[in-house]
């Protein structure tokens, strides 16, 4: 019956959506809806496909000569109805190598060789590569062109160093490392910009396929590996009394110390091999990476994040013993865990496990959270906080955050925010959000701040990318909480990631989604949002108090459809409060008149937009 009440309102939103061209759509994007790989009702398209890699990759970490050798196979599916004559591989971590392009400065400890490819094959016919030529994405002609809905297979043996200066891979200390990109991967084929060929830099994340993915990593003797995916042989790799520990963690809502410092110095947490090989593995994701070191300690606990089943997931940390705030890093982990799982977004946390890695990225991967070590405690947990949050997107939705950033950083801001709510309080949350993600934005009136949000990510730099992918975006997404309503919002936000949960969503989809799912046609708000150079500025124009009745005549100075609160102030000092939705901007984006009932005679009008802070704050305020 409810898949019969949305292919209804998916067929009136056809009807009403003829006039859904408002919204700029760039040429492919509409060249993919005519070719039915997308839609206007935001589901995908009858024609959509995604290609697929099945990778089996086995790795080796030198931890004396700080690096990495590998070989894997790869059989790539290709689902889409065009005939390849070239694959592209991509390998990020060449982003080290002294000829490619950065952002800004780095120092010397951050260059390095870059990927050394020693054999590449394809259909066991033997490639000549010169990987030293290599970006961090390269086109490979194929020797015998790739059909439609065929599959190939590539062996790669490849070694690399791990980058001395840290960023988000790398050495973390002397023997300590974040091993992540570590492999070299075919890139996106997409439906609706063909292979994926734009080069990494620091500045943008990721893009990749959704894979099934085994995982070997071979560490010398007293080395412990966390990573992503199940972890399927900890028999063969721990001794018995810290595998023991670590299976009860997965059902245990207390916080089970798998290797204390105790434990680790006196060499009783890995067989005594000379070497050990992990093995991990995990179906259907985005990515895999790992960490490993011979000195920090690992905790770990888990929390059910799905009711209806009684499904655990197991949250687990690893760090220095002495950073305090990690000791804290499971349980505030569980809270997060079914935070998401219940609240916002309310999905079932969708994998098995959450590892929480001391390093200095803060930054997500699947199943794994490289963080640095801070001592505020509160900050500590946000930080937490908001790259688990990234669990949904880009890992659940296969977002392309090189283009699109603010398809999961906003999103990731926004569950940071929520979760604050829910653990140090409203008023916390909110100077917390003002101050971090909003004031440097709303104090900054250069051009580049108030470029459109739906602006590739490629092509917005500095101040202008941040607040774009974090700040603007996730106030986009409540202020839509906002005009919705909390229950109808999550409605929307669940019939989106119902709609792409595996698959490559773009911002089309989402904006026909939500209207599809709202059962609204939304598209005012995000081209009042998205397509926009708004920003945030709200002045009373004229009060008019008389006959117990208060009319304020509000102009949107900035533009923007943001929520906001009126405060009268009655000459008596008493405080009446009324709550508008965005909803007031729909009929005229630019003025709006707002009347209010008060019971005695007023002194004063305020506007407050609370988290939506006003870049002129003094004509909010108007004294009769």
């Amino acid at each position: 019956m409810r898949k019969l009440c949305f292919l209804l309102a998916a067929v009136l939103f056809i009807k009403l959506n003829l006039h859904a061209q408002d919204l700029y759509m760039p040429r492919n994007i509409k060249n993919a809806v005519q070719k039915g790989t997308r839609t206007l009702t935001g589901a995908p398209g009858a024609n959509y496909w995604q290609n697929k890699g099945v990778y089996d990759i086995n790795e080796t970490i030198h931890t004396d000569t700080k690096s990495i050798s590998g070989t894997e196979k790869i059989v790539y599916s290709n689902n889409s109805p065009d005939t390849l004559k070239m694959i592209a591989i991509r390998f990020v971590n060449n982003i080290h190598k002294p000829q490619s392009p950065r952002s800004g400065f780095y120092g010397k400890d951050f260059l390095d060789s870059g990927l050394h490819i020693s054999s590449f094959k394809i259909d066991g016919v033997v490639y000549d590569i010169n990987s030293d030529g290599w970006s961090t994405v390269n086109a490979v002609r194929l020797k015998s062109v790739m059909m439609p809905h065929s599959n190939t297979t590539l062996e790669i043996e490849w070694d690399y160093p791990l980058s001395k200066q840290s960023g988000r891979e790398g050495q973390i200390d002397s023997t300590s490392f974040y091993c992540a990109y570590s492999y070299p991967r075919v890139s996106v084929y997409d439906d609706y910009n063909g292979w994926d060929m734009i080069p990494h830099s620091d500045r943008q994340e990721f893009y990749n396929d959704f894979n099934d993915y085994t995982l070997s990593v071979t560490a010398p003797k007293n080395f412990i590996v966390w990573a992503t995916g199940d972890f399927l042989n900890p028999d063969e790799v721990l001794q018995p009394a810290a595998a023991q520990r670590l299976k009860a963690s997965y059902t245990s809502d207390s916080v089970i110390h798998v290797a204390t410092l105790d434990d680790v110095q006196q060499h009783n947490v890995t067989q005594q091999n000379d070497w050990n090989t992990w093995k991990f593995k995990a179906d259907h994701i985005t990515d895999v990476c790992y960490a490993v070191s011979n000195h920090y300690v690992w905790d770990a606990g888990s929390a059910i994040v799905d009711a209806k089943t009684g499904r655990r997931a197991s949250m687990q940390a690893a760090y220095n013993n002495g950073s305090q705030d990690f000791h804290h890093s499971v349980e505030w982990g569980k809270n997060a865990l079914k935070f998401f799982s219940t609240q916002y977004p309310g999905v079932p946390y969708p994998f098995v496990k959450m590892t929480a890695f001391q390093g200095f990225a803060d930054m997500e991967y699947p199943m794994m959270v490289n963080d640095s070590h801070v001592s505020n405690m509160a900050f500590a947990q946000m930080l937490q906080d908001h790259e688990m949050a990234h669990t949904y997107f880009p890992f659940y939705m296969g977002i392309n955050e090189t283009r699109y950033a603010y398809m999961d950083e906003g999103w990731a801001t926004t569950f940071e925010y929520l979760i604050g709510i829910d653990e140090v309080g409203k008023a916390t949350a909110d100077s917390v959000y003002k101050n971090f993600r909003i004031r440097r934005y709303i104090n900054d009136p250069s051009t580049e701040e108030d470029q459109p949000i739906i602006s590739m990510s490629t092509q917005v730099s500095g101040a202008g990318y941040g607040n774009n992918s974090y700040g603007k975006a996730s106030l986009s997404y409540l202020a839509l909480k906002d005009l919705l309503g909390d229950d109808l919002f999550k409605t929307a936000l669940h019939h989106y990631m119902n709609n792409w949960n595996g698959k490559h969503p773009i911002p089309w989809d989402y904006f026909y989604s939500i209207n599809t799912g709202a059962n609204q046609n939304l598209n005012w708000f995000w081209n009042n949002w998205f397509f926009s150079n708004n920003y945030i500025d709200l002045k009373i124009d004229k009060v008019q108090s008389k006959n117990n009745k208060t009319t304020i005549t509000i102009d949107n100075v900035g533009g923007f459809a943001i929520p906001f609160d009126v405060v009268l102030t009655t000459k008596d000092g008493e405080e009446q409060t009324q709550h508008f939705t965005p909803s007031v901007w729909k009929a005229n984006q630019k003025q709006t008149t707002v009347t209010i009932d008060n019971k005695t005679a007023v002194s004063s009008v305020k506007l407050d937009g609370g988290i939506f802070m006003d870049a002129t704050p003094d004509d909010n305020v108007f004294k009769l």
